[in-house]
């Protein structure tokens, strides 16, 4: 467990004073030494219960959750069914958190009181989830961590690194992390994760930034940044340092770390005492860094432990060690004398011999193996003890050997025992001064963020925010830090909230416009300021907010197991619920995931929920694409609330966005425009822009595959031309037939033929087959004109229909109609005049079925007259 972990639960301790800690009997040993300072405390003694490791299953912590007992849902809910409202209040995909809670429940359980009164199937009664936020610290999760991209891993790109993990992206965290050393990125990162609202360390921190910003103190900036860029991780390192044998490596990083501490130490103490930090530095990096360097430097030879790869004293630390030493480097010429004086007493046989020295074996003659040496028996050597046979050599002890032994003893090893032994002496008088060293990681790693905050505003041109306790946010000319990177040309926008100024922005405007860009600029130097940092605007005053909520972006988990638009009514509810006067609310597109009046309903609901607050109002900016929430009046008036929208351009056909915030509404979404930007075939587009004119004027939406105008035309000459063709005295013909097989296909047509039908029927054509004719122009006659001539009353017919019937009052006379007239004549009385006006008539026997299309029916027969004499 980290130290800073351990900082963490001791603020935790220190402001909320626990009366029972509970926690898993198998925990590190750091974590067993905080509790046992605890009990040692004799002014603050809390309960430690120590549950099995098994007890903080996530799986059993889950089910524990699930079973328990809420009284504020209904009795007969279901497990499953609680999980929308857990999700609410506790976020479930949290490991940490499900363990601690399961956890909990498990010691409740245990110490619940009157079970014997209540239902042994009832689990622990929960009557409310409070959240608790340390002091001073922000409250911002993970959702919004997401959506403003604070944070944004991904794979490495390199094939060899895949294994080491992932890469920090584009994000808020990679941008300013240009720390130089590994602990100063680590403590950027606790930074990140715990933004404070505390004036005091946010002007500390400031002050150290303002002045490596300035351009006198460059030198010293770039000074600082190689040091710091040899300082290692301290800590790593006096673990290290309290084994047995720590490698060259660890003795050459605590050499180069503490002397690089004292070059910044040297640094910083030229410098303005005045700031805390430098002071703090100058105070705490004390003379022992100065004795551990020296005593290193003067015993350590790193450059003949790199080659013999172990640890080796330098000369003059031990005259022991020192004379030891002489004589192995002698050792190679003394052995040669001896050899020959060896080679002297050996069989004629062998032309030469060799005196060797191998540690904890000693001193020993090698001879060439004779070819006649085959077996153990023949290696025998009047005089020689025979040792071992090693690649063709033959290794003896002689009386010389022994007497080297004797004399000389084993250099090599009694050299490493007396270097061990001022190995550990080393060790030891540096672990004793380990305290000043742990100040050395902390302030540099502090130090180190410092100035790459500093760093990160002067490459990008950031300015110092003015930090206040007021309810005012001021962001003059303010920039996207993220989306400027990425565009050659980012145009600033200024952002102005306070109880006089409007803490309410309902923000209108087309796709695509920059309404999500602008929301999470302002989020993201909010959250800069509360880290310290600069921030990218020409001017900014940023009164401390105590939390920032969003809902604009949905982190979906299969784990949770919640629909998208539920996961959005979760964040929409954690900023309703906890939100304050003095929290930052981002709210981006809400209401899009159901039904639009639902969601219009929700969101006019939510919006309005916050104006009635008054001065507990938070500062909220939301962006919307329902323009009827401004259009129809569902906001309430209020001081609070201020209409913007970003403004656009249309040369020609081609919208052009300026991405300049203004006050105003916005009319139009321009979402044409957009889909033609976005690649979309035109003829989708201008269909889509047809069924959209069509549905906000409330007319009839005809299918995309209707036939065209001239489609219609053709099928209609069709239809009379065959009809032209039929002999009508023919006894033979059916008309009822001719009707079912040639005019009701023609009907089931996309948008049949009109938008009117026109029908003389006889008595004696079936009703259902009329009624057909109806039913198939059911949806193109709706709303228009759709006239009905016939003998047979109206009664007969289902008249309660969408669209109009118009009844003819008035019978036809088809006596005199047909008078002295051939069917030829009739055909060409009747049909004719109907051709010209573009009508379709269908004869049977001595009555037609005229279809009409687009035209509204007359309704009596002096208008037909007329209207065919037109």
């Amino acid at each position: 467990m980290d130290n800073s972990d351990l900082h963490l639960l001791d603020r935790v301790i220190q402001e909320l004073s626990p009366n029972v800690l509970i926690t898993s009997a198998k925990q590190e040993q750091s974590l067993l030494e905080f509790i046992e300072k605890l009990e040692l405390n004799p002014e603050y003694k809390p309960e430690i219960v120590m549950f099995p490791n098994a007890n903080f299953g996530l799986e059993i912590s889950r089910q524990r959750l699930l079973s328990a007992h809420i009284p504020s849902l209904p009795p007969t809910i279901t497990e499953s069914e609680k999980i929308p409202y857990l999700s609410s209040c506790i976020p479930l995909d949290s490991v940490l958190m499900m363990r601690s809670i399961g956890g909990l429940l498990k010691c409740l359980e245990r110490r619940r009181v009157g079970l014997d009164m209540e239902d042994s199937s009832m689990g622990v009664p929960i009557l409310q989830f409070l959240a608790y936020t340390l002091k001073d610290v922000v409250y911002i999760d993970k959702d919004t961590y997401s959506a403003l991209q604070i944070f944004k891993s991904e794979l490495h790109p390199s094939v060899f690194k895949l294994q080491l993990g992932e890469k920090e992206g584009l994000s808020l965290y990679g941008v300013l992390n240009c720390c130089r050393s590994k602990f100063g990125s680590l403590l950027l990162r606790q930074w990140f994760h715990r933004p404070t609202r505390d004036l005091n360390i946010l002007k500390k921190r400031q002050e150290v930034i303002r002045f490596f910003t300035s351009p006198r103190n460059f030198a010293d900036l770039n000074t600082l940044q190689s040091s710091l860029r040899n300082i290692k991780n301290i800590s790593t390192l006096l673990h290290k340092m309290s084994l047995a044998n720590p490698k060259v490596v660890v003795w050459q990083s605590l050499y180069k770390t503490v002397y690089n501490a004292l070059c910044i130490r040297d640094t910083i103490r030229s410098m303005p005492q005045s700031i805390q930090l430098f002071s703090e530095i100058s105070q705490n990096f004390t003379d022992d860094l100065f004795y551990i360097a020296t005593y290193i430097s003067k015993v350590v030879d790193f450059e003949g432990s790199v080659a013999e790869n172990r640890f080796t004293v330098r000369p003059n630390v031990n005259p022991v060690i020192d004379e030891k030493k002489r004589r192995m480097m002698g050792l190679p010429d003394f052995l040669t004398d001896v050899a020959r004086a060896e080679l002297e007493k050996l069989d004629p046989r062998f032309s030469t011999c060799s005196i060797i020295y191998i540690p904890l074996i000693g001193f020993l003659l090698s001879v060439p193996r004779l070819p006649t040496m085959l077996d153990k028996q023949s290696f025998e050597i009047e005089g020689l003890d025979f040792m071992f046979l090693s690649k063709d050599q033959l290794h003896y002890r002689s009386v010389r050997t022994k007497e080297l032994d004797s004399m000389l003893g084993d250099l090599h090893c009694d050299t490493l025992d007396l270097e061990m032994v001022v190995m550990r002496k080393l060790q030891a008088s540096v672990l004793q001064r380990s305290d000043c060293l742990y100040k050395v990681m902390s302030l540099c790693a502090e130090l180190d963020c410092l100035i790459a905050l500093a760093q990160a505003s002067l490459d990008h041109g950031y300015c110092c925010p003015t930090l206040t306790s007021n309810h005012r946010l001021a962001l003059i000319e303010s920039r996207h830090p993220l989306l400027e990177l990425c565009t050659p040309v980012f145009v600033s926008n200024t952002y102005i909230s306070s109880e006089t100024e409007g803490k309410v922005k309902v923000i209108t405007g087309p796709n695509s416009s920059g309404k999500s860009i602008y929301l999470k600029q302002v989020g993201l130097i909010v959250f800069m300021a509360l880290i310290g940092s600069d921030v990218p605007a020409k001017e900014a005053e940023i009164g401390l907010v105590d939390g920032i909520f969003s809902r604009m972006h949905s982190r979906e988990s299969v784990s949770v197991g919640l629909s998208t638009f539920m996961l959005d009514l979760n964040q929409i509810t954690s900023s309703l619920n906890h939100s304050t006067g003095d929290s930052l609310v981002l709210v981006d597109e809400f209401g899009k995931g159901t039904n639009t009046v639902d969601g219009l309903a929700l969101l006019t609901a939510s919006l309005n929920n916050w104006m009635r607050r008054g001065p507990q109002c938070p500062h909220l900016l939301m962006s919307t694409c329902f323009h009827s929430l401004i259009q129809l009046g569902l906001i309430s008036d209020s001081p609070l609330l201020d209409l913007l929208t970003l403004e656009t351009a249309i040369e020609g056909e081609e919208l052009v966005f300026l991405y300049q915030v203004k006050n105003g509404i916005c009319q139009s979404s321009c979402a044409a425009n957009i889909a033609t930007l976005a690649g979309i075939p035109d003829d989708l587009v201008k269909r889509g822009v047809e069924v959209s004119e069509l549905y906000r004027t409330g007319r009839t939406i005809r299918k995309m595959n209707s036939p065209s105008s001239d489609e219609q035309y053709s099928r209609c000459v069709e239809v009379v031309e065959k009809f032209l063709s039929i002999d009508l005295d023919d006894p033979e013909l059916d008309p009822d037939s001719y009707l079912k097989d040639e005019v009701l296909p023609a009907l089931e047509e996309k948008g049949h033929f009109g938008s009117g039908i026109w029908c003389i029927r006889k008595e004696k054509v079936k009703e259902d087959v009329l009624i057909s004719i109806l039913n198939h122009n059911e949806s193109a006659a709706h709303g228009s004109g759709f006239g009905f001539w016939s003998k047979i009353s109206m009664s007969n017919f289902d008249c309660k229909k969408s669209h109009k019937i118009h009844a003819a009052k008035r019978k036809f006379d088809t006596h005199k109609m047909n008078e002295g007239l051939s069917g030829l004549e009739r055909h060409e009385e009747m049909i004719k005049p109907a051709l010209v006006e573009g009508y379709i008539c269908i004869p049977s026997n001595n009555y037609f079925t005229v279809f009409a299309p687009e035209t509204p029916a007359p309704e009596t027969r002096e208008e037909v007259l007329e209207h065919q004499q037109s």
